[in-house]
């Protein structure tokens, strides 16, 4: 039987576990497109869109203000730190697409996993109530508007 409680999310880990929720609907949306033959450079471009207006903020929020709370010498920071470097650079491939397109579902989708899995969760364990609260002041929910210019996926 298992007696370990667990934790209630801080309402700042629930607006950035939402942000992974549209992350994974890329993925989803490009597994989708791959699977119907869709032209790449329709699915790249959406990509591109998604990477540029929302993934990157999303990076640079956590880098910034939540991955500090454990620290840069944290093996899981370290992790969450290169995950972050290879899907940037796997977003800014311009040649066979197909792979790239591939690499990124599969990854984006892992580094998502691991981190609320696993990362928020000792981030939570560590952050005092005034780094959450700070965390909360600089980094407010949004609401999510999609890209429907080429809803390739449908």
């Amino acid at each position: 039987m298992n007696t370990n409680k667990s934790i209630k999310k801080h309402e700042v880990l629930k607006i950035l576990g939402r942000e992974h929720h549209h992350g994974l609907l890329l993925c989803w949306k490009i597994r989708a497109g791959i699977k119907n033959n869709i032209e790449l450079n329709r699915i790249k471009t959406y990509a591109n869109w998604f990477y540029f207006t929302h993934l990157i903020p999303h990076f640079e929020v956590e880098e910034k203000y939540l991955f500090p709370i454990l620290g840069n010498n944290n093996e899981l920071i370290k992790k969450a730190n290169s995950e972050h470097r290879r899907l940037k650079r796997l977003f800014e491939t311009e040649s066979d697409l197909l792979k790239a397109l591939s690499l990124i579902e599969e990854e984006l989708e892992r580094h998502i996993r691991f981190e609320e899995r696993i990362l928020f969760i000792e981030i939570q364990k560590k952050a005092t109530q005034k780094q959450l609260l700070f965390l909360e002041q600089i980094h407010s929910e949004e609401k999510f508007v999609d890209n429907l210019t080429d809803t390739f996926w449908e």
